[in-house]
């Protein structure tokens, strides 16, 4: 490894300790893309990051700071510095004190530090605003305190009434146990046993897009889907882009927060074009016989920006509709008040979809747990629920408006 790579990973580890959103695997792209860059024109390579790894505008600031900070600074516009030397961390001082890098000279060594802040985890005061804050704007130690809030929802989703019987207390006469209890009687029947239905949970299939409109909230939804499967049986997820990965067997060997460094290497189209038709097209082809998943409680997670077939979509969620119990959209962008389904892709999907709810914060994903939680086991008529605007009501009433 370069010593121009390592101190570009420094530099992104710098980005994300002050709450950039660096994905996973971006370092490569820009590490390639230096390559085609004169390295001793600052500018060029300060753009060249920048277009790279800052995606919302409010980091803008704290991007031109941190490059401020972390490449020192020459006068003129080229220098004759090789950038690869610049950027090492200092022998000395702790790792959050950062001080001008460069040549290692006297005047370089008495130069004064320059310490960057790393914003202070949230305590248990701020908890509730952590709750309506929306997961694209957290930093890099909300994003923990959430999933430690995350972690102790309580999900349960729906169960079914299997072909089955058990004994116990029913409304069905259990003849076999009457007949068998009868023979120690002389043949009356002097008690009159009941059976019941067993039940058993339905299955789960998570299908999250982690397409590049969706970077600001992937870890978050990870998060969600690991909170939801793990310690559950018959729990299946996969992610998608412009393609399907299945994600179960990462989910089982590692914990959420270790997922993320791994995803690039198990989805090629990570933060990719969004074709949500051909990855359920693909679903349905590749892996719905085989993991046995027909009636189970589908929950589809995209902001809807689809750049595939809406012919294709439009087939795919009709069919899923059909072979499910129920389909539920979550959808990041719901929760913002001047949010309407206008693209072809949602105006393709939703009058499949069954209910269509939030997904942007930790009061959206609680509303969620306990509309899984309220859910019927029996049969529930599909039809698309109407949607909440910016929160204005609480996501379970108005899911609990479309299901009997």
């Amino acid at each position: 490894m370069s010593a121009l790579f390592r101190n570009l990973l420094h530099f992104a580890r710098l980005l994300h300790g002050l709450g950039l959103d660096v994905p996973a695997g971006r370092m490569v792209d820009v590490g390639r893309a230096l390559q085609n860059v004169d390295l001793g024109a600052r500018a060029d390579v300060y753009y060249t990051l920048r277009s790279l790894l800052v995606h919302r505008r409010r980091d803008l600031a704290v991007f031109d700071e941190a490059f401020r900070v972390f490449w020192r600074p020459v006068r003129g516009d080229r220098t004759q510095l090789d950038l690869r030397a610049l950027g090492e961390r200092r022998k000395f001082g702790a790792p959050e004190m950062l001080g001008p890098v460069g040549d290692h000279d006297a005047t370089t060594a008495q130069a004064p530090v320059v310490q960057i802040q790393r914003t202070a985890p949230a305590s248990a005061s701020s908890q509730e605003a952590l709750r309506t804050k929306d997961f694209s704007e957290f930093t890099a130690d909300e994003i923990l305190e959430a999933e430690r809030m995350l972690s102790r929802l309580e999900w349960a989703p729906p169960s079914r009434r299997t072909h089955r019987w058990r004994s116990g207390a029913g409304a069905v006469l259990d003849l076999r146990q009457a007949l068998r209890a009868s023979t120690r009687h002389g043949g009356e029947p002097m008690v009159l046993p009941t059976r019941r239905r067993r039940t058993r949970t339905r299955p789960l299939l998570l299908l999250c897009d982690v397409s590049g409109s969706m970077e600001g909230y992937t870890r978050m939804l990870l998060q969600f889907i690991y909170g939801v499967s793990v310690g559950r049986e018959r729990v299946e997820a996969f992610v998608f882009a412009t393609r399907l990965s299945r994600l179960t067997a990462l989910l089982a060997r590692r914990g959420a927060g270790r997922i993320l460094t791994h995803l690039a290497r198990h989805v090629p189209d990570l933060a990719g074009d969004t074709r949500t038709g051909e990855a359920i097209r693909t679903f349905h082809r590749t892996w719905a016989r085989r993991l046995g998943v027909r009636s189970a409680v589908v929950l589809l997670i995209s902001d809807g920006w689809d750049r595939g077939d809406p012919d294709l979509l439009r087939e795919g969620m009709a069919r899923l509709q059909r072979s499910c119990h129920r389909l539920i959209w979550l959808n990041p962008l719901l929760g913002s008040p001047s949010y309407t389904p206008a693209t072809r892709g949602m105006r393709a999907a939703l009058p499949f979809v069954d209910d269509f709810l939030p997904a942007h914060n930790l009061a959206s994903l609680d509303a969620l747990a306990s509309h899984l939680n309220a859910l019927s086991a029996r049969a529930v008529s599909h039809g698309v629920a109407p949607f909440s605007r910016g929160g204005h009501a609480p996501a379970a009433t108005v899911a609990a408006t479309s299901w009997n």
